[in-house]
């Protein structure tokens, strides 16, 4: 089946975060993202076209529970993201390193003349949820074996 006319449905994902004007300030001021409805302790964000909502936990810990090797680098597991165009990726890359994040995975290009070749990088949030976002030179090669 050929998903050039499937049209996805947004995800919705809920993350628990230890400061909710940190989380404001990090995923509207610092990644650009849109915010939506609001109340003390959440914040919706249009996390393009997804709905990803920051919940203020108290005494939030880290999630990260491990690392994984994929490639030459450790991954953080769980991580989440999104897959972007090659452009918005460069820009976001751009924008995030301009910001002084600290990457887990600086932005590199992943299984290079492979199947699957795709830019990638990690970074945490304020609160320790750790986040991947990548682009692939071929968006066709996404589930490719």
């Amino acid at each position: 089946m050929s998903n050039d006319s499937v049209i996805m449905p947004p995800f919705h994902l809920a993350i628990p975060v230890g400061d909710i004007d940190e989380a404001r300030h990090f995923y509207g001021e610092v990644m650009g993202f849109d915010r939506g409805r609001s109340d003390e302790r959440w914040t919706d964000w249009n996390v393009e076209g997804h709905q990803v909502v920051t919940h203020m936990v108290d005494e939030y810990a880290a999630p990260v529970a491990g690392w994984n090797h994929v490639d030459g680098h450790q991954v953080p597991v769980p991580h989440f993201g999104l897959v972007l165009s090659v452009e918005r990726f460069q820009a976001l890359a751009e924008r995030m390193t301009q910001a002084g994040t600290d990457f887990v995975i600086e932005p590199y290009v992943r299984f290079q003349g492979e199947v699957g070749e795709q830019w990638t990088m990690f970074f945490l949030d304020p609160s320790g949820n750790a986040m991947e976002f990548k682009a692939f030179a071929d968006p066709s090669q996404l589930f490719a074996v």
